[in-house]
């Protein structure tokens, strides 16, 4: 049951996705899969982890046995459609793939809550980190920041505007790094350049040093990367989904860990509130401002996490040994299910490498990829109500009469409902199985708010201002001036009414398209679309 497949190079003949396969392997998946029994086998699908199932339908579900076989189906299992999908000879995890591997629920149950803890706690801590020391320059601006330095607001928005322009500058070369040197290497390294950046701040003396730091911080930033629709089901960063996705998870394991995932910044938000709220009180100490110790303690504890996280990503669940784990994480016949169960579930897999640079190529092919252009311009105009409330709302808060330490403690009942809102979108996006419309519920929940404060007067109750913006910010937009306000709200009509919509429409008629084409082909004429991957293939169907 545990036999391992051997990957000796031999004589090799080429497949339909144009990858040569030894043909020992080819000829033996053959011969196993026609003459080993798959009578154990599970055919449905893989049942997804529903929150709407575990909160309102609990007595409706059926318990597993759990020494029941809980291997499912795969096309490993069909002699004509396997060597199309075997992996490629250089897979890291090839010589634990084994068609015939079998294991019960219990063993699957327990391997994932190993997972979860080894490799998923681990990215959670270190993009909250990163987090961490990117907000802290509005805790920053609550203890005389920018009067220490002579900054003006206008000098802080260029270091805003700097800031993001050297993210979508580094974005790009930092992916490519990172798929040559392999993620668990580059998101440490990243992790603690970050960190030496961040603790620099402590030694800025004006508004050079702030621009160089505010460039410098984006350049280093590791995992934090926009996201196409705000549902916490989609992907952080492709540094994360090399790690999560490719080699420990399936795909129907992955949105809650996400959605998980999401909720940490939030509390990282309220850590981050708590630790400044202390931190500021040091202003004084050897005659330094608390800002300034903000940022040391901050670069302190963010390096710490960074050089932990060197000793806990593993490349790959068969590479968990190195000198000071001479055990690994898993046994022998733990990563033969890790690696089988995550193959099984996506055989296209098997044609990555956790050190396999990308090529002009693939850009160019990622860039053509139209269908994928109406969530890039969704992503563009919904981040554009994103931004405001992290940047400004302390400034905001002391402006109208709150003072450094009220504010700091202010900030934290919008990071606190935003874990309670960001739970209820991903919950109702379940319970009616829909992505584009209940996406759109942030725009909806936005729109009066953005309303109401524009319509504020110009010196409004410090109180019902806050309860605005509080409320506003749980959905994480707001604006600073009745101008901003005013384009904000026709930015947010426009999603409303155009993009959403349109972005839905457009993928309902996709899939119509595809499906004409598809069920009317042979079972000859759709094996031999094999060369087409991901979204491209015509049997692939987008989820809106």
């Amino acid at each position: 049951m545990t036999t391992s497949v051997s990957a000796t190079p031999e004589e090799k003949t080429p497949t339909a996705d144009g990858f040569s396969r030894p043909v020992s392997l080819l000829s033996s998946i053959g011969k196993r899969s026609s003459s080993l029994p798959t009578d154990d086998l599970v055919d449905e699908a893989e049942e997804q982890f529903s929150w709407t199932t575990a909160i309102f339908r609990r007595e409706q579900t059926v318990p597993r046995d759990p020494d029941a076989i809980v291997t499912r189906r795969s096309v490993f299992d069909d002699p004509d459609l396997a060597p199309h999908y075997w992996p490629k000879k250089d897979y890291e995890n090839l010589h634990r793939f084994d068609t015939t591997a079998r294991w019960t629920y219990r063993e699957e149950q327990v391997l994932v809550r190993k997972l979860d803890w080894k490799i998923m706690a681990t990215a959670a801590i270190g993009f909250s980190a990163l987090n961490l020391d990117r907000s802290n320059i509005n805790q920053a601006n609550l203890d005389n920041f920018l009067q220490d330095l002579g900054l003006t607001t206008d000098d802080f928005n260029l270091g805003n505007t700097v800031f993001k322009l050297a993210f979508l500058c580094a974005e790009l070369p930092s992916q490519l790094v990172s798929k040559r040197i392999g993620p668990d290497r580059w998101i440490p390294t990243q992790i603690c350049l970050w960190s030496f950046v961040s603790l620099s701040q402590f030694w800025l003396t004006g508004r050079t040093s702030f621009l160089v730091s505010r460039a410098l911080l984006d350049e280093f930033s590791a995992l934090q990367g926009g996201t196409p629709f705000h549902i916490p089901q989609l992907y952080p960063r492709p540094d994360i989904i090399s790690i999560l996705y490719v080699n420990f998870y399936t795909k129907t394991e992955l949105p809650i860990r996400l959605a998980l995932f999401w909720m940490s910044l939030n509390l990282c938000g309220i850590v981050a509130s708590f630790l400044a709220y202390g931190t500021l009180h040091m202003g004084g100490v050897a005659g330094t401002a608390g800002w300034r110790w903000l940022f040391m303690i901050e670069g302190i504890l963010t390096l710490l996490i960074g050089v932990f996280s060197f000793f806990r990503m593993p490349p790959s669940p068969m590479q968990t040994k190195t000198w000071f784990r001479p055990n690994g994480w898993f046994t022998e016949r733990e990563e033969i299910i890790i690696v089988n169960r995550v193959l099984r579930d996506d055989p296209t897999k098997g044609d990555m490498h956790n050190r396999e640079g990308l090529t002009l190529r693939h850009l160019w092919t990622a860039m053509c990829d139209y269908d994928l252009w109406p969530i890039y311009i969704l992503g563009l105009m919904f981040g554009i109500l994103n931004t405001p409330p992290s940047t400004y709302l302390t400034l905001l808060l002391t402006d109208i009469g709150f003072d450094t330490f009220d504010t700091n403690l202010l900030t934290i009942p919008s990071q606190a409902l935003g874990i309670v809102t960001m739970f209820l979108i991903a919950l109702v996006s379940e319970f009616v199985n829909e992505c584009s419309i209940v996406s759109m519920m942030e725009d909806l929940w936005t729109l009066p708010f953005l309303v109401a404060l524009y319509a504020l007067p110009s010196n409004p109750n410090p109180w019902i201002f806050f309860a605005s913006y509080a409320v506003y910010s749980t959905v994480q937009a707001v604006v600073t001036d009745r101008h901003g306000n005013k384009i904000l709200i026709i930015i947010c009509c426009v999603n409303i009414c155009i993009l959403y919509p349109g972005t839905k429409a457009y993928y309902i008629w996709r899939n119509r398209q595809r499906a004409k084409i598809w069920d009317a082909m042979t079972t000859e004429m759709s094996s031999s679309t094999t060369r087409d991957v991901g979204n491209r293939r015509l049997d692939f169907r987008f989820a809106h």
